[in-house]
């Protein structure tokens, strides 16, 4: 059987995949723990970076450069990727088979996309995200998630305790 557990760094989600392990050890279960960098990102990061320079011991401003997507893009997959490294070394998987991705597009879709595909049997994810403001929508990923999903949802609240 497998668990599929989203993560985006909130403490909803480091408490889904707490109670992913648990599950997992209990019906020896594998676990994919995936975290998405959201496409709609790009256009929330300040893609104009100033560079300043020198002159005689004063800094004045100097040009501005724009990233690129593909820069923007590597950086924040790297991010993610360091989130679930993080992830696997803080918390104990001993026994269980445990799998990581970083995924890209619209995060609810790619939840999505990657249960079906991955023919998981369990998703387990937080309550809400990593944002305050997207707290105020009660987990709009969640609910979109809880909504669509084929397979079914444990929900896990930011202040569940084991």
């Amino acid at each position: 059987m497998k668990l599929l557990v989203p993560v985006d760094g909130s403490l909803a989600s480091f408490n889904a995949v707490k109670k992913s392990i648990e599950i997992a050890k209990l019906y020896h279960f594998s676990i994919k723990m995936i975290t998405v960098v959201e496409s709609t990102s790009l256009s929330r990061h300040n893609r104009n970076e100033r560079l300043w320079r020198q002159v005689d011991g004063s800094i004045i401003a100097g040009t501005t450069r724009t990233r690129g997507d593909e820069e923007l893009t590597s950086e924040l997959r790297e991010n993610a990727q360091s989130l679930l490294e993080s992830i696997t070394k803080e918390l104990d998987f001993e026994g269980i088979e445990v799998e990581t991705e970083v995924l890209e597009g619209e995060a609810y879709q790619a939840i999505l996309d990657e249960a079906e595909k991955g023919g998981f049997d369990l998703l387990v994810m937080g309550n809400r995200g990593f944002s305050k403001i997207k707290r105020f929508f009660v987990g709009s990923v969640t609910q979109r998630v809880i909504s669509e999903a084929k397979c079914p949802v444990l929900v896990i609240h930011t202040d569940s305790e084991e």
